[in-house]
């Protein structure tokens, strides 16, 4: 089968390797489309702690396809289903797993980090992950393109859920990238009764505003506070999403937030430099409620899964290029190039 395999750092190449074999309680899925993230350009350039010197493997995790195979002992699915694979699978014993986090267990398993993945013509399951709920019946009448944003979605519901939004409130989204106009999508169907969005770049701004964006804000040539004030009665942001992972936003989010608000820190900063400079007064005298989300749980994608099934939240427009598979090595340059929200490729 065809594959896009991680030789080292910066060295993608697309090659013929066999087609997985598949034991006791494993599926087989025949990938359809699998969406470009943040984490395979980490990957990509070496700097995903799974994947140390040496390694060599398919990335891959954001995977929808149709079960072409089932091993003994795997029940409740058909050849020929069409499913998406939540990615995350926990070791299933710890306090994080049985608490329905496995996302945050110490000895979790993912396809296409820890084993491979499914920028290939197809990918195994492992017994553990199809025994676990990660394979999860998605609707043929979805985009196979579109339910490859499952995942990423997840995420952002994951980070959401965290916040307790209320219908009506003023929400404030920092970063136009593909989780930033997701993060929109969900808040706008959660009833959000204003929507701003800062964000430099004029075409992902001109993105967020054809998505339902009240206000776009450029914050390099505007006043995003004044903007913020004027848009909340004074306020100030009942919720703030922080989707671009950078030290200056994760600060100014305290101020902007309106007394009894919320903050998501959605992205985690560089490893080298991940201390802010934080106002402890404006949490204490604001009541504000600061939090963070990582990734996403199975119960997430689970979640996730059924709101694109129903048609709730519309991701067609945040897919922005298909590239088949034997072009990977051009696709992941199109991931990096700060105007595309999300790249697909189709094998």
């Amino acid at each position: 089968m065809l594959a896009a395999v991680y030789h080292g750092p910066n060295d993608l190449r697309v090659e013929n390797v066999p087609v997985p074999n598949i034991e006791k309680g494993e599926v087989l899925v025949k990938v359809v489309s699998g969406s470009i993230c943040g984490t395979d350009l980490r990957i990509l350039h070496g700097n995903h702690r799974m994947y140390p010197p040496g390694t060599v493997r398919i990335p891959g995790h954001e995977v929808v396809g149709t079960i072409a195979e089932l091993a003994a002992n795997v029940e409740n699915y058909t050849v020929g289903q069409r499913v998406f694979i939540a990615p995350n699978t926990g070791c299933g014993h710890c306090e994080q797993c049985v608490s329905g986090n496995n996302n945050l267990c110490a000895n979790y398993h993912a396809i296409g980090v820890t084993s491979d993945g499914g920028f290939a013509e197809y990918v195994r399951i492992p017994a553990s992950s199809v025994q676990q709920g990660n394979v999860i019946p998605i609707s043929e009448a979805v985009d196979p393109a579109v339910a490859a944003l499952v995942e990423p979605f997840a995420c952002v519901l994951r980070g959401q859920n965290a916040l307790h939004m209320q219908p009506g409130e003023v929400v404030l989204i920092m970063g136009a990238g593909p989780i930033g106009v997701m993060h929109l999508k969900l808040a706008k169907a959660r009833g959000a009764g204003r929507i701003v969005v800062s964000e430099p770049e004029a075409q992902r701004a001109a993105q967020a505003r054809q998505m339902g964006a009240e206000r776009v804000v450029n914050p390099l040539a505007e006043d995003l506070k004044a903007v913020l004030n004027e848009e909340s009665g004074g306020r100030g942001a009942d919720i703030v999403i922080v989707a671009a992972p950078m030290h200056t936003l994760q600060e100014t989010a305290l101020d902007l937030a309106a007394i009894s608000g919320r903050i998501n820190f959605f992205g985690g900063l560089p490893k080298d430099r991940p201390v802010i400079n934080f106002n402890s007064n404006l949490v204490h005298y604001k009541e504000l409620v600061v939090t963070g989300t990582t990734a996403c749980s199975t119960a997430d994608c689970w979640q996730a899964t059924r709101i694109v099934n129903s048609g709730l939240v519309d991701l067609s427009d945040i897919v922005s290029q298909r590239f088949p598979l034997a072009e990977a090595v051009k696709a992941f340059a199109a991931a990096e190039d700060g105007k595309s929200l999300k790249i697909v490729l189709e094998p």
